[in-house]
């Protein structure tokens, strides 16, 4: 089993992002790296998110009366604090990896849970129109285009940021 840092794999990251998919509070971040033998504070993940190697929390409300609201981070973050101490591992700098290796890894990361809450949207109306008796299969059709489209462009954009990573990672090592 590849690990891509000390305590996860590609399958643990894969489990961790099924078992939340509307998100993570910083606690259960945190929980999850203590589980795993490593180190990490609410306030180190606080401060990586102000630096801007993470992505910042939406606020989600809670069912019931007067229960306000908690700050859900996406279950991506994990896999990017992951990849963020595993460069700092490698010696680079928080500079150095704000600056040059997570160039588009937020905007992405940001992009996908936009277009999976239209996408929601969209099916929720669909839905609430079948039941209406009014039919829908054009724009289930269309929908269903629209979250194939919007994969594949997630999918060319990491590729594209991957690439510029590794880009700058060999211009580093010529140095």
């Amino acid at each position: 089993m590849s690990r891509t840092t000390s305590g996860w794999s590609e399958a643990d990251l894969e489990a961790l992002e099924a078992r939340y998919p509307q998100g993570m509070t910083v606690q259960q971040i945190v929980d999850e790296f203590v589980a795993r033998g490593e180190r990490l504070t609410e306030a180190t993940f606080r401060k990586y998110v102000q630096l801007g190697l993470l992505p910042r929390s939406v606020r989600v409300g809670r069912k019931g009366k007067h229960r306000g609201s908690r700050g859900l981070y996406p279950v991506g973050a994990v896999r990017q604090l992951v990849r963020v101490r595993r460069l700092m591992a490698e010696g680079l700098t928080i500079e150095e990896i704000r600056r040059d290796l997570l160039l588009l890894r937020g905007d992405i990361d940001e992009l996908r849970r936009q277009i999976d809450r239209i996408t929601e949207m969209v099916e929720a109306t669909l839905r609430a129109r079948r039941q209406d008796g009014r039919g829908a299969t054009l724009a289930e059709r269309k929908l269903e285009e629209a979250r194939t489209q919007g994969r594949r462009l997630l999918e060319v954009l990491e590729q594209l940021e991957h690439q510029l990573t590794m880009q700058s990672r060999m211009g580093r090592a010529k140095v």
